[in-house]
């Protein structure tokens, strides 16, 4: 006797065509920038002494004022260096970090030389040079941030490092002001000829950070 078919239709279950490879929604693992490492706590350091080292110097003439923002921007600064060099040293490279730095930095110098124009410790043709420091800072951080969509870099020189460390110490002659110069007279004088040696150096170092950016800027694609 033959058999009886099955009822109940045979629900077939399509295949997919030979070779044929199915999309895979990969969810690729993202690692959280660590925030509390020695290396970002120097830089919130910096950060915090900015508002510390204006709220101080306005007090220009009391000595003490002085003698106070200028053992802020001094602990400030060593940070720029320490902080760079824990993260080398310690591995703590971050992204926060590599963010945050340069913001700190410029912060700081340009609430300095802001303060100090406004007590007129940096005065009359001097002021050009602060001009000259401040306007090459925002030429280079529109320079990164348009070249960061590009995927391209802009390293830092040697001589952008020594012009940094002589605007460093150039401003802590001037932040010191006249409290300095009970210790050691002179020292305005020489924070404003560091002044302008850094203001040279800024030139010279803004035009090779043009050099080295606008060949990229020129060869846009879109």
């Amino acid at each position: 006797m033959d058999s009886l078919p099955d009822p109940s239709p045979t629900r077939l279950t399509p295949q997919p065509p030979h070779g044929f490879t199915p999309p895979m929604n990969a969810v690729l693992p993202r690692r959280r920038s660590q925030a509390w490492t020695l290396a970002n706590c120097l830089t919130y350091g910096r950060l915090v002494a900015v508002p510390v080292v204006v709220v101080l110097l306005f007090w220009p003439d009391e000595i003490n004022a002085r003698f106070a923002a200028f053992g802020v921007y001094v602990a400030a600064a060593i940070t720029d260096y320490l902080d760079g060099y824990v993260a080398r040293a310690w591995a703590q490279s971050s992204a926060l970090g590599r963010m945050l730095d340069p913001i700190a930095d410029k912060l700081l110098v340009a609430a300095c030389l802001l303060m100090l124009a406004a007590d007129r410790t940096i005065a009359g043709v001097s002021l050009w040079a602060a001009i000259v420091i401040l306007c090459r800072e925002v030429l280079v951080s529109g320079l990164r941030e348009y070249l960061a969509e590009l995927k391209v870099g802009l390293p830092v020189s040697r001589i952008a490092k020594w012009k940094t460390t002589v605007q460093l110490i150039a401003l802590g002659f001037l932040v010191a002001g006249p409290a300095g110069e009970t210790l050691i007279p002179g020292s305005l004088t020489a924070g404003i000829i560091l002044l302008w040696l850094a203001a040279a150096l800024t030139l010279y170092t803004g035009w090779d950070y043009m050099r080295a950016g606008i060949r990229h800027v020129i060869d846009d694609p879109r």
